[in-house]
């Protein structure tokens, strides 16, 4: 397999960068449409579209590192991810929507709290034991499946 040069991958990865942006900029500009006319409530677009959108790229890198066997890269890319958006883009995101005199609050309800809440025990005892087997992985997809279906089947 032949290999590209530093500049050439540099390049790459701009490109796809803006492209992505775009693409995403069409996406949010359509959430208006998608929510008033639409099955999806806001909460099923914020929990299940928008992360597996936003982040295609860390998933499938993810994906394809564990497919090779370095776990602990794998786990290092998703979980880092889920540090990266609470700890920074979140908190971000409202320091910037306070200097642009936006209302934009911190507070989430009772859905997203419980479901934020049991998904980081679960990751965090899982990730604690070391070790993982298929049964583990089964439950974390079973997990996100059900907070899927919650944010789908919960009134808005």
């Amino acid at each position: 397999m032949p290999t590209i040069g530093r500049k050439t991958a540099i390049v790459l990865l701009i490109v796809s960068s803006l492209l992505v942006t775009i693409c995403r900029q069409f996406l949010v500009n359509a959430l208006d449409d998608i929510i008033s006319s639409g099955p999806f409530s806001q909460a099923f677009i914020g929990f299940i579209i928008l992360p597996t959108a936003g982040n295609c790229a860390e998933l499938l890198t993810a994906t394809i590192v564990a497919a090779r066997g370095d776990f602990d890269l794998a786990i290092g890319v998703s979980v880092g991810s889920s540090i990266q958006m609470s700890l920074f883009v979140t908190p971000f995101v409202v320091l910037a929507g306070w200097a642009m005199n936006k209302e934009m609050t911190m507070y989430f309800g009772l859905f997203e709290i419980v479901a934020l809440f049991a998904t980081t025990f679960l990751v965090n005892s899982l990730i604690l034991s070391s070790k993982t087997n298929a049964l583990e992985g089964s439950i974390l997809c079973a997990c996100y499946f059900i907070m899927g279906v919650g944010a789908y089947l919960f009134p808005t």
